[in-house]
C-alpha cells in the first residue's frame, strides 16, 4: 500500500479569544448574538489562505456537557462565525468542537483527536501547520501533534514556538 502524501498546511484556530472576544473568565457565549469577532482575526485568515493554508477552528466547549449552552446554540454561534468570516473575504474550511467535560473523551484540548478529525478530513501536513490559541492547553495540543504554535492575546501575537525541523 502507497502512503498518500499530504496535501496542505493548515492554519488551526482556537475560537473562543483568538476568533471571537471571549466571555468573562468561567463564562460561555450562549448565544449567537453575543458573538464579536476579535479585531484583525480576518486579515489573519486572509493572510494564511493567501499563503495556501487550509483555516480550521478547533475549539472545546464545555459549556455544552454543563448544559450552560444548548448544542442548536452553539450551531447558530458557529454559523454567525463562519458567516460574518466569509463576509469579510475569510472563509473558514471548517469548524471542530469538543462538548466534552474533563476526561470524557480524546477530543477535547489537549488532546489530539480534534487534529486527527481534521486530518482524516482534509489529508493535513501537520509538520507545517500552525495552531494560534490563548491558552497552555492550544500550546500543548500544537507540540502534541508535531506543530508550531502561537500564542494571542487581545488580537496580538505575543510568542511563537516553532517546531524543530
Amino acid at each position: 500500500m502507497t502512503a498518500v502524501a499530504r496535501t496542505r498546511p493548515c492554519l488551526f484556530l482556537d475560537r473562543d479569544g483568538v476568533i471571537n472576544v471571549p466571555p468573562a473568565p468561567g463564562d460561555y457565549l450562549r448565544s449567537a448574538g453575543e458573538f464579536r469577532l476579535m479585531p484583525g482575526i480576518a486579515d489573519w485568515i486572509r493572510l494564511f489562505r493567501a499563503c495556501g493554508f487550509l483555516v480550521i477552528v478547533v475549539t472545546n466547549q464545555r459549556g455544552v456537557a454543563r448544559g450552560l449552552t444548548r448544542p442548536g446554540d452553539l450551531v447558530a454561534i458557529h454559523a454567525r462565525m463562519s458567516e460574518e468570516l466569509r463576509r469579510l473575504g475569510a472563509p473558514l474550511d471548517d469548524i471542530l468542537c469538543c462538548p466534552h467535560d474533563e476526561g470524557q473523551c480524546d477530543c477535547r484540548k489537549p488532546r489530539p483527536g480534534l487534529i486527527r478529525e481534521a486530518d482524516r478530513r482534509w489529508n493535513i501536513d501537520l509538520p507545517s501547520s500552525l495552531m494560534i490559541g490563548d491558552s497552555e492547553s492550544d500550546r500543548q495540543l500544537a507540540e502534541n501533534c508535531g506543530m508550531s504554535f502561537a500564542l494571542a492575546r487581545d488580537g496580538h501575537i505575543l510568542d511563537i514556538v516553532c517546531r524543530a525541523r
